[in-house]
């Protein structure tokens, strides 16, 4: 089909109308031919004038498209099996192949409509107005006019119209338009928000560190958009093919009337053999795909991503922020007489409430649930002591959280002996304690470790059950964490301390051994990885240098849409190869045989023409539906 084909998706209920005009009246004027000659002494009827104004039609675009593109376009075998129809005085031959040209292009953005809805529905949940703090008071201003550092009110049932950071208030947030998470988010001060996301319960007042296009919104409607011009391998391929498909097809064309002496066979090649469903093989199931991926809370730029991670037959995971959520909890705690666990746990929390340390932030939750009531108790004199840990006046005795260095100057006792035990277990399990020391006496220890995500050990179940061959985790966390919890998922390959210019090489050795590899990660060290992988792919919760980095980011920052995406992925491979060989190659050549043996005609080369490219277009909408079948 013309690449200039109108009206294109998204436009109005006006621009649909008008476009559905043309195949309308070339349609009413085939039927009118049929028993209604123009001139009773002529051949010319009726259906030369449909032919005629659908050709215009076909030929305008084509010549458009062909500049547009600057090489030979689909619309090239139309214009010439046209005016081959018109040579050998078929008109109503010719007229039908040019209404279901037309009606085919209309057919097809019909159906190109529904991979766009996604992002239709992502541009209506930005505000067009917020209440910005202006001038001492709240003021409504258009979008457009708020800027970075400004303040904005969130009420209850609005919708967040920047992406920011929540000063004041806490509210429960409705984030299932940008992420798929249909639970309720508990958002309060210093959480970040985005645009489009609704607070359902409570008002919050948010500084705005994104607006207009750069916000996360503006980015994922951005990226869906440019996927369909984001072409992946596959598509470049069809797209040579597809070059000199065209001059083949004439080639052909002129043996069979050389041949056969009868030019109708030829027109009926001509017709049969446009390679519109070979060019509409692949963008129409990579948007079909990024369509759906946007509406899982994916963000994946263009088809190379996606046709890559299709492909992927290696795995790396960094461990921190991806395997982890980032932060720690507190997993055990041994106290040393005469002290109770909750008097470690106090101690320690009184000591570390103004800590901004997430060890210290651990401990503080592990006790009181939030560090604002924590902070109730005075704590003075507290200091940092860098290699350490932090100590304070507790009570009147100075209390220390730090770690083994923490111990010096103690001397042997069974308090310390029991402490170094402790650590040292602890250490070889991955995780991290610390000591509690008041005065002069070890009061207990406290271990704590990474969150692991409660989805980590399924969604790697589920990615080797879907054909990748290794999975690698990739951290430059100490060796004992890094071992502790690949043997908690099942993942043999460990890669631990290493840097951000190592995970790279990791990549490329993988690549180098013939693995196709995606990289997850979440981080500045991340970058270099997620770049030289096949696919790239960021937690959105991570840093904007590993999601700018990466091809595909996972905007609800939940590991589960990996293997989800995985499967979208590979599904969409399938697809595309479907649209090619089925839909495209074997249509076109057996079509031909049957054209040029005489068994086809043009009409019916025509309705067979364009059923090919309508089924294509349907079969790629196929992926608009649950990615969750596996395989």
């Amino acid at each position: 089909m013309s690449s200039a084909a109108e009206p294109r998706v998204g436009q109005s209920a006006a621009a649909w109308t008008k476009a559905l005009a043309v195949p309308a009246i070339v349609l009413a004027l085939i039927l009118a031919a049929a028993g209604l000659p123009l001139l009773a002494d002529s051949d010319f009827s009726l259906s030369a004038i449909a032919l005629a104004f659908g050709g215009t039609v076909i030929l305008y675009r084509t010549v458009v498209a062909t500049l547009e593109t600057r090489r030979v376009t689909a619309g090239v075998l139309v214009v010439i099996a046209l005016v081959a129809s018109a040579i050998v005085e078929e008109y109503l031959a010719g007229a039908i192949v040019a209404f279901m040209m037309i009606g085919g292009e209309y057919l097809e953005e019909i159906v190109l409509a529904r991979t766009q809805r996604s992002v239709r529905a992502l541009i209506q949940l930005a505000p067009d107005t917020a209440e910005v703090w202006c001038q001492e008071q709240w003021q409504t201003l258009a979008i457009d006019h708020v800027s970075v550092g400004d303040r904005v009110l969130v009420r209850p049932g609005g919708r967040v119209p920047v992406d920011g950071v929540i000063e004041t208030g806490r509210a429960a947030f409705d984030e299932s338009a940008l992420t798929g998470e249909a639970v309720p988010v508990d958002r309060a001060v210093e959480d970040t928000v985005c645009v489009g996301t609704i607070a359902l319960t409570g008002s919050v007042e948010v500084r705005a560190t994104r607006v207009g296009e750069d916000t996360t919104l503006a980015r994922i409607v951005r990226v869906v958009r440019e996927a369909q011009s984001n072409k992946g391998r596959t598509q470049r391929i069809a797209d040579r093919f597809a070059a000199y498909f065209t001059p083949a097809i004439l080639i052909i064309g002129g043996l069979v009337w050389a041949l056969t002496g009868d030019p109708m066979r030829m027109v009926t090649v001509f017709v049969i053999a446009c390679p519109c469903s070979l060019v509409l093989a692949t963008p129409t199931a990579v948007v079909a795909a990024v369509g759906k991926a946007a509406r899982m809370g994916v963000l994946v730029k263009g088809g190379a991503a996606l046709e890559a991670l299709g492909h992927t037959t290696a795995l790396c995971l960094d461990k921190t922020g991806t395997l982890t959520s980032g932060e720690l909890e507190v997993i055990d705690v041994m106290p040393a007489s005469p002290w109770t666990r909750e008097d470690v746990l106090r101690l320690a929390s009184r000591v570390e409430a103004a800590s901004e340390h997430p060890i210290g932030k651990a401990i503080v939750r592990a006790h009181r649930g939030s560090s604002q009531a924590a902070t109730a108790t005075r704590t003075s004199g507290v200091i940092l002591t860098p290699g350490v840990g932090v100590e304070g006046d507790v009570a009147g005795e100075r209390v220390t959280v730090g770690n083994e260095r923490a111990l010096a100057g103690l001397g042997e006792s069974a308090e310390t002996d029991q402490a170094r035990l402790f650590i040292e277990e602890h250490e070889s399990r991955g995780a991290t304690p610390v000591v509690v020391r008041v005065g002069d006496r070890v009061a207990g220890c406290i271990a704590l470790s990474s969150v692991t995500r409660s989805s980590a050990s399924r969604v790697v179940d589920e990615v080797r059950r879907s054909g990748i061959r290794r999975v690698v985790l990739v951290t430059g966390d100490h060796q004992a964490a890094a071992q502790a919890l690949a043997s908690q998922l099942g993942i043999d390959d460990v890669r631990a301390r290493v840097m951000p210019e190592e995970k790279m090489r990791i990549v490329e050795e993988l690549q180098g051994a013939g693995e196709v590899v995606a990289m997850v990660g979440d981080g500045v060290n991340d970058a270099p990885a997620l770049a030289m992988a096949d696919a790239g792919i960021a937690m959105a919760a991570g840093t904007d240098v590993a999601v700018e980095t990466a091809d595909i980011a996972l905007m609800g920052d939940d590991l589960g849409a990996l293997s989800e995406t995985l499967v979208l992925s590979r599904r969409a491979v399938r697809t595309i190869r479907q649209n090619i060989w089925v839909f495209a190659v074997a249509v076109n050549v057996v079509g031909i045989a049957l054209a040029g043996s005489g068994v086809l005609h043009p009409i019916g080369a025509a309705v067979v023409h364009n059923a090919s490219s309508i089924f294509v277009v349907a079969n790629s909408a196929r992926l608009l539906s649950s990615a969750r079948q596996k395989g």
